[in-house]
């Protein structure tokens, strides 16, 4: 998720068992070490763009990795608090506040390598946004609140509030995939994945990608508490095929090897883009929920096979109609534009 709600998360960890005296430093240590995981987002390339998403997420977010996350966090924190706090004290807050950043990262639908070394598995959940107000706004009230009142009583709330909120998101993400279960029956199509996952800021209005006959259907499902679902259908768009799509491209190139690279992050959703034939797109995100046009993807140049991929994000402007259309199915409204999917 988004940095301030990793630093909360890792805040209400530790400040929930702490005491009175030491919740301050608690909650401190928890709201850095919450957010020290992130710092793999600087692993990066200038030559090789697919760097970052092949390490971002990976080692300082898996399981086996959280006790040397904590003593990493607890080492830098121990030159500015100096004997504020004993070591042993200070390693437990920075291990729980650690540990809360690759799981909440897993509850989102971008991917987590959690079991990283024994396997490169990038496991979503996909019950929470990455940007979710109502998430990070209700825990930061709590953790503030906490704070000013030493209540380590307010910090377990806030840890309950984020557990059930989570748990909300699971069972609005089943809700959503029941609905596109059927949405799929009735047009006659077999169902061979399915992708499902909260649009922005939200556990209303979900994203629903599905796979049949060698096809991407977009669509978007609102699944309100009071109103009964509504599905916005989107569009569809031939699944990538390597044998189809590159016929003829060595398979021991760079830039096939970079294919596989960003097929492995996408979780095979890889598609064509739409409007731009050189460019292979990453179907699991767009920027409206019923979109088929995606937010990012890679430049496939096959006349330089062994230079690496160029990135391609043409499809992250945001519009007034666009955020307009957004509004509109998130409120259960019909959104004003022509076509189903968005246009650029």
């Amino acid at each position: 998720m988004d940095p301030l709600s990793q630093g909360l998360a890792g805040a209400v960890l530790p400040g929930s068992v702490s005491s009175r005296k030491e919740l301050r430093l608690a909650s401190l240590v928890g709201f850095l070490s919450g957010m020290l995981a992130d710092v793999d987002i600087f692993i990066r390339s200038s030559e090789d763009p697919l760097l970052v998403l092949d390490y971002h997420r990976q080692f300082t977010h898996s399981l086996i990795f959280i006790p040397v996350g904590g003593l990493i966090a607890a080492g830098i924190l121990r030159i500015f608090l100096g004997q504020r706090l004993g070591f042993g004290k200070l390693y437990l807050y920075a291990t729980l506040g650690y540990a809360t950043a690759g799981l909440l990262d897993a509850c989102t639908n971008y991917g987590t390598q959690l079991l990283w070394p024994f396997s490169d598995a990038r496991i979503a959940w996909n019950i929470i946004s990455i940007i979710d107000p109502v998430f990070t706004l209700t825990l930061a009230f709590l953790v503030i609140f906490a704070v000013v009142r030493k209540s380590p009583a307010a910090a377990r709330v806030g840890l309950v509030f984020a557990v059930l909120y989570l748990l909300l998101g699971f069972y609005q993400r089943e809700r959503a995939e029941e609905v596109l279960r059927t949405v799929a029956e009735k047009r006659g199509h077999v169902m061979e994945r399915t992708l499902v996952f909260p649009s922005l800021g939200n556990l209303v209005l979900w994203r629903g990608v599905y796979e049949s006959g060698g096809k991407y259907y977009t669509n978007a499902v609102r699944v309100g508490v009071l109103t009964p679902p509504k599905v916005y259908e989107g569009s569809s768009v031939d699944k990538f095929d390597p044998g189809r799509d590159l016929s003829g491209l060595d398979t021991g190139s760079v830039l096939y090897r970079d294919i596989r690279r960003f097929n492995h992050f996408s979780d095979g959703y890889l598609a064509v883009h739409p409007d731009y034939p050189g460019v292979v797109g990453d179907m699991r995100y767009s920027m409206l929920p019923d979109g088929v046009t995606p937010l990012w993807g890679i430049v496939v140049d096959t006349n330089n096979p062994d230079r690496h991929v160029k990135m391609f994000d043409y499809g992250r402007t945001v519009t007034a109609d666009k955020w307009r259309d957004f509004s509109a199915m998130l409120r259960g409204k019909e959104p004003g534009r022509d076509a189903p999917q968005e246009s650029e």
